[in-house]
């Protein structure tokens, strides 16, 4: 959920990589690397166990999302 909404608050393609296993101590992760698009949906996701998502990144998609949105035309750099 907090990786969907960094891709909609800074309106662009996340691409977040998880660990997958059990590590020393006992510590076990359960990956889900994912790929999220600007609006938030997760365009690919990996299986658990060692793999990869891929998606095609649409520009086209992310002007969309931003004309739709257009808070980062609000910034103000160097404030």
């Amino acid at each position: 959920m907090l990786l969907r909404a960094r891709a909609i608050e800074s309106q662009c393609y996340v691409l977040a990589a998880a660990q997958w296993g059990r590590h020393p101590e006992g510590r076990q992760t359960y990956g889900k690397s994912l790929i999220a698009d600007p609006w938030g949906d997760v365009i690919a996701q990996a299986s658990d166990g060692v793999g990869l998502a891929l998606a095609t990144l649409d520009p086209k998609r992310l002007a969309d999302v931003r004309a739709q949105l257009p808070s980062l035309r609000h910034r103000r750099l160097g404030v």
